[in-house]
């Protein structure tokens, strides 16, 4: 009720009003019914029971419990609103879109979770939506929610400037900044508690994409700064700083006809928030200059992902995807041998339209993953069954 509630408030303030000037105004509904079910080889955190994230598999056997286990979602379930209104300006273009995977303090239910509530006129554009950093165009044609673990994708508030638009296009931003920290083998030392994250200046990304008549190709950057402060009342400093960083260069290839495929390359440092499952951005290792007082400093972590994912159409009704995906990260000295160091991915399916808006498919999964320096990594299989119905409606 409240979500119907919701939607009919942002139609109502988005329709079209009498007037000349408003005959083009346009608001158009859209999103898609969806139903998951499927079989985990290996039982993974309860909250993320119907994707596959490799960050979350077991750290130690059978940390979740012994396999396998049937899940069924709706939670890829999603409504969206897009308007179009004239002004003496220019077109003010909104998006405001929300689906039902629960995050945050609401991981693991089937709940309202905003996806974008962005608006843009001409060159600027201000609220969340995609990161210039990520290149959503990369994401392959499967059904398997959460995606390659080794792509950059992020969605983030921001305050973005568009020079150049269309195909080709140039976009920088100023964006929201966050991270987080793994205290490794220290986390549980009471003089941790008192050490909090800051961040003094907004991240600065950008993306330069590049049209041909092949598909293109696309490099994206960020830079960050990374603060942490000690409020703590006993003598340990543990205050510090770290500059992240990352390149990301992607692009789509059409192939021929039938064959699509879709690479990716991202590299960095203390970037791993924008990284599609990634844990903590900053490590911790020992200080030999710090003395007693710094026994330890953080240290942004290195990262990189790798995407390599091929889309074949066989017919006008049936397609397939198949492809991996990997991230490593170079943990930090002190971090706990079973924190989470690589992340392996892989899928192939084949998926059926019978008539236009309509799709059900079957896709097997792989996902392995690896500990930092104590041996132990797990893999699992899983088997997912989805049903699609997309809908759209123009006002």
């Amino acid at each position: 009720m409240r979500c119907a509630a919701l939607v009919s408030l942002v139609v109502s303030s988005l329709a079209p009003q009498a007037g000349a000037q408003d005959a083009k105004a346009r608001v158009e509904l859209y999103g898609h019914i969806m139903t998951d079910a499927g079989i985990n080889g290996t039982v993974g955190n309860p909250l993320y029971f119907d994707v596959l994230r490799t960050s979350r598999l077991p750290s130690f056997q059978d940390e979740f419990g012994p396999g396998p286990s049937t899940f069924f979602s709706v939670r890829q379930t999603r409504l969206g609103i897009k308007a179009g209104i004239p002004t003496s300006l220019g077109e003010v273009k909104t998006t405001f879109e929300f689906e039902l995977f629960g995050a945050g303090t609401d991981a693991g239910e089937t709940t309202f979770h905003l996806r974008h509530a962005y608006a843009e006129l001409g060159k600027f554009g201000v609220g969340q939506y995609w990161s210039p950093f990520t290149d959503i165009d990369g994401f392959p044609n499967s059904v398997e929610y959460w995606g390659p673990t080794g792509m950059a994708i992020f969605r983030n508030i921001q305050i973005r400037y568009m020079p150049i638009q269309g195909d080709s296009r140039l976009t920088i931003a100023l964006e929201r900044p966050g991270a987080s920290g793994d205290g490794g083998i220290y986390a549980d030392r009471i003089e941790l508690q008192d050490v909090n994250p800051r961040f003094p200046l907004p991240d600065l990304s950008a993306e330069y994409r590049k049209a041909t008549r092949w598909g293109y190709i696309e490099l994206a950057g960020i830079v960050r700064y990374i603060k942490w402060d000690d409020l703590g009342n006993d003598p340990l400093d543990l205050e510090g700083d770290a500059t992240g960083w990352g390149l990301n260069l992607s692009s789509n290839i059409k192939l021929n006809s039938s064959n699509t495929a879709h690479l990716q390359l991202a590299y960095g440092e203390g970037v791993e928030n924008y990284m599609n499952d990634s844990p903590a951005d900053v490590g911790i290792e020992p200080n030999p200059g710090g003395g007693s007082l710094s026994p330890v400093r953080g240290v942004a972590l290195p990262v990189l992902g790798v995407t390599a994912f091929l889309d074949h159409t066989w017919s006008p009704k049936f397609s397939s995807a198949i492809g991996y995906s990997m991230q490593d990260i170079d943990n930090s000295e002190n971090q706990s041998p079973s924190a989470f160091s690589k992340g392996q991915y892989a899928l192939g399916n084949l998926l059926y339209t019978p008539v236009p808006g309509v799709m059900t498919g079957v896709e097997v999964q792989w996902g392995d993953r690896e500990n930092f320096s104590d041996g132990f990594n797990s893999s699992t299989v899983r088997v997912q069954l989805s049903f699609k119905y997309n809908y759209s409606k123009v006002f």
